[in-house]
């Protein structure tokens, strides 16, 4: 048995893992869902204030007051920067950091940082003053390869269930202290393994601190929690055992 911290992306919360813990749960882990602060049924506490560190915090103090250890924390796309940080300021606590379409971004880098200057501009215009980061439209039309995999029923629960995220989290830079280095794993679906090696060979910011870590391909869209629940968790078993 392992013990699992699963953190969402952003707009999404504890219940984005639902099916994925359920199994987990009856391979005999054990799992604990995250939702981040700000977000979904913790919407209501979203402020200006909130941000990395928040989130950061609220992956910290679930593992330190449920006393868990051997950890397998596993961020999901923007939950790579949280667990980041946690696993820094947590080491002896963290088996293994497993980034599931994310990556160990570099200290000093924010999640805007490694998007497109257009497609920062867009995010930026839909924010307006504000301080939260609009869910997207949940098209497939306009998003196919991140939105592969996905029906028509689950797209509707996205559309129902999604909130907006706290914008800071997406543009306060990851800070790492320098402390033990925790191993890791990724598990990537809208990147082949191919191109994966070949961004840490050229240091992409985005893959090159899984070096040494473990390589998983479970080709799908970018929410493989909603559209390949048992197969990310056949994975995130297989990285458990290993």
């Amino acid at each position: 048995m392992a013990t699992f911290v699963l953190v969402p992306g952003f707009w999404l919360g504890a219940w984005a893992w639902r099916d994925v813990t359920a199994l987990l749960r009856a391979q005999g882990h054990d799992v604990h869902p995250m939702t981040l602060t700000g977000v979904a049924e913790r919407d209501h506490l979203a402020t200006p204030a909130v941000g990395l560190n928040t989130h950061t915090t609220d992956i910290v103090r679930l593992i330190e007051v449920e006393d868990l250890r051997d950890v397998l924390l596993v961020g999901h796309s923007g939950g790579g920067m949280p667990v980041s940080q946690a696993a820094d300021r947590i080491a002896e606590r963290i088996a293994r950091v497993v980034y599931v379409e994310s990556g160990p971004l570099p200290d000093g880098t924010a999640q805007f940082d490694t998007v497109p200057p257009q497609e920062q501009q867009r995010q930026r215009a839909a924010i307006g003053s504000g301080h939260l980061l609009p869910p997207p439209p949940w098209d497939p039309a306009a998003d196919p390869t991140n939105l592969a995999g996905l029906d028509e029923a689950t797209l509707a629960v996205l559309r129902a269930r999604t909130t907006p995220h706290p914008l800071a989290a997406a543009t306060d830079p990851v800070r790492r202290t320098g402390g033990r280095p925790v191993p890791t794993a990724l598990v990537a679906s809208t990147f082949p393994l191919s191109v994966v090696r070949q961004m840490i060979r050229e240091e992409h910011p985005f893959f090159t601190g899984l070096a040494d870590g473990q390589l998983h391909e479970l080709p799908t869209g970018h929410w493989p929690m909603l559209s390949e629940p048992k197969a990310l968790t056949d994975v995130l078993d297989l990285i458990a055992r290993g």
